[in-house]
């Protein structure tokens, strides 16, 4: 038995295989691997279908939208509703990077759930990277904003001198952990999801290679993986919107604090 077979069960499938990254071109700077990856390479290709639906199919403007016009315009009314629920007028200045992070993250997303391609929201690095550019820029919009009343973000009105100290602790920590749970969120929802898609495979695959009675048995793991297919489509949308209306949230707090 192969290495591969072990790996995958004795089914020669392996379930982390996809996520591995592979380096296209080899760039080399000054000792740094700063190679172009085929997770750098799915992250212009959603880019560039963000470009295609955003520019390209608003060129006619026609009064009457043909199918992309409609759909580029949905998704910025969804989002610019989304901005004014939750961040108010103060939050419209924002909106083209709620909105530029909304697509890319659905974009991904949704260019993961195709045969042979690659899911970057899968990989923690990429997830913490924006969650943390989102923290800090969040931060630094609240300390320019407020100054040092900033920190009475984490001390709420009204609390009891007795409960300060133990207070002011915890919404320290709940602060500091958010660019972990809002890119452990993305990251573990995409992951668990394709893995499940690739093991339920793995199982089909060994059924029909076995034949006879066992082409039978690969019908209900292909009954799974068709309602996880599109259970994952539901989640690469949702995960999306949370993603972007955390950010949202996260805004409105450094705007208006408590």
């Amino acid at each position: 038995m192969s290495a591969a077979d072990q790996e995958g069960g004795g089914l020669g499938i392996d379930p982390m295989h996809q996520f591995e990254i592979k380096s296209l071109i080899s760039i080399n700077l000054g000792g740094v691997d700063a190679s172009f990856t085929n997770s750098a390479a799915w992250m212009v290709a959603a880019a560039g279908c963000i470009i295609a639906l955003t520019v390209f199919a608003m060129n006619g403007r026609a009064m009457v939208p043909g199918r992309w016009q409609s759909i580029a315009e949905l998704s910025y009314e969804f989002v610019a509703n989304m901005v004014r629920d939750n961040v108010g007028k103060a939050g419209q200045s924002y909106f083209p990077f709620i909105f530029t992070l909304f697509m890319f993250v659905l974009f991904s997303n949704m260019l993961g759930m195709l045969p042979y391609s690659f899911t970057t929201t899968s990989h923690i690095i990429v997830t913490f990277a924006l969650a943390l550019f989102i923290f800090l820029g969040v931060t630094l919009i609240g300390v320019v904003k407020h100054g040092f009343h900033f920190l009475s973000f984490f001390a709420p009105k009204g609390l009891p001198a007795v409960l300060l100290p133990l207070i002011v602790v915890i919404e320290v920590i709940s602060y500091l952990s958010r660019p972990i749970s809002l890119s452990v969120r993305l990251f573990a929802n995409m992951m668990a999801g394709h893995t499940m898609l690739k093991v339920f495979a793995g199982f089909i695959i060994g059924f029909l290679s076995a034949g006879g009675l066992y082409t039978g048995l690969a019908i209900a793991p292909m009954a799974f993986m068709v309602a996880i297919t599109s259970l994952e489509f539901l989640v690469a949308f949702l995960q999306a919107y949370v993603f972007a209306i955390l950010t949202c949230i996260y805004l409105n707090d450094a705007l208006h604090l408590h």
